[in-house]
């Protein structure tokens, strides 16, 4: 089925689609309508779930904590401030390795407070064990959410899916619906190798030594270090699942095909723009400028961000002269994070590109396509200026 609707209905249609069974939710703009949409879905019937409004977004996070361990498909929605409050259950469960969905819709972190648009939320949580995909509209949305489910309990890791607040989250755009039956061949149940049941009583998490020891049937179980070893082990392999999942979503649906990165008129082109989410769609109309003046440039949308697909990075991206990373989040005091990781991913090549970083869009100030042309079309003819610090775009004093 075809409609025009908002990226959150979007978002909420896939958690319909995937079936989740358990709902935690807490309101902070952007995010608000989407779960809005899915207590409507639970309330009317038209989706079989447990809706459970709470006090927090901490609580709604320690909600889908407990449900995921007993063993059902959770689902929760947050940003900004609302995504910091839940930091530790965050790292409870990836460590936890339970396989919860999240979208965030992004939006920039107070204080001062602003409830605009950046990715300073979501990249702040970079670290935290999750598996973030980022959205270029609202096709992606949707799919993104679907496949998440099915990516998460394959690896036994949770997912972020994040995509721009109110550049995609309030916007109207067409997209598809897949039937449910089609959703419902390619996502399997979920049925997770052990869960929390009265009749199968457990301590799960609790204190761990520093070292490998004994467990309650004397097998060797093991210590913290090798717990956080086997998560970033199954992070990396999740690279790989994420490519696989995508080929199956492409069978049973017809669409997919960029699960890592989302190329625009790249083949053949000398300088690279490198960004996240709807940004990169914008930048086709500066790539398509500049090629009608004979510039051969192009844009990368990376939407695997971490686990950092930097195989993928190499392979697309390292036969450029440069690569011009364009990014609304900074890590402070040193430079922008897409641009660190793209540098990193790049270091083992012989004859790497120059690389080169914009910050823009922060708080939500407007980026304006010129501006984009002109930093663009300044960063193909600027090769000596190479400096890690980074260039700002629409900065006023």
């Amino acid at each position: 089925m075809h409609i025009i609707e908002s990226g959150n209905v979007a978002a909420a249609t896939g958690v319909k689609l995937a079936r989740a069974e358990v709902i935690a939710a807490y309101p902070i703009t952007p995010q608000t309508p989407l779960t809005e949409k899915l207590s409507e879905l639970v309330d009317s019937g038209k989706m079989k779930a447990e809706y459970i409004p709470v006090e927090s977004e901490h609580s709604a996070l320690a909600v889908c904590i407990a449900a995921s361990s007993a063993g059902s498909r959770a689902f929760t929605a947050t940003s900004a401030n609302g995504l910091l409050y839940m930091n530790e259950q965050i790292h409870w469960a990836a460590g936890a390795r339970l396989p919860i969905v999240m979208c965030v819709v992004n939006r920039g972190i107070g204080a001062p407070w602003t409830v605009w648009n950046d990715h300073q939320d979501s990249i702040s949580q970079r670290d935290t064990g999750w598996i973030q995909l980022y959205a270029c509209d609202h096709q992606q949305i949707i799919d993104t959410v679907i496949q998440a489910f099915y990516i998460a309990e394959t690896v036994s890791v949770p997912v972020m899916v994040c995509y721009d607040g109110y550049l995609l989250s309030h916007t109207y755009m067409p997209f598809d619906i897949p039937e449910q039956d089609a959703v419902d061949r390619f996502l399997p149940k979920f049925a997770p190798a052990y869960f929390l049941h009265p009749d199968n009583p457990a301590n799960l998490n609790t204190v761990t030594l520093p070292d490998i020891r004994p467990d309650v049937r004397g097998n060797m179980a093991p210590g913290y270090m090798e717990i956080r070893h086997n998560l970033h082990a199954d992070m990396r392999r999740a690279i790989s699942v994420v490519e696989e999942i995508d080929r199956k979503y492409q069978q049973a649906i017809g669409r997919g095909g960029s699960p890592l990165m989302e190329k625009y008129r790249c083949d053949d082109a000398d300088f690279i723009a490198v960004c996240l989410g709807s940004l990169s769609y914008q930048l086709r109309d500066v790539v398509d400028t500049l090629r009608n003046e004979g510039v051969k440039t192009g844009v990368a949308g990376i939407r695997l961000y971490r686990p950092f697909p930097d195989k993928a990075v190499i392979a697309g991206l390292s036969h450029a002269k440069g690569l011009i990373v364009f990014e609304k989040a900074l890590s402070y005091g040193n430079q922008g994070a897409l641009y660190a990781d793209i540098k990193s991913a790049l270091y083992p090549v012989t004859d790497r590109p120059f690389v080169h970083n914009y910050i823009l869009g922060l708080g939500g100030r407007e980026i304006k396509t010129p501006d984009l042309l002109h930093a663009f079309r300044t960063s193909c003819t600027d090769f000596s200026n190479i400096s890690d610090e980074p260039r700002w775009i629409g900065l006023k004093l």
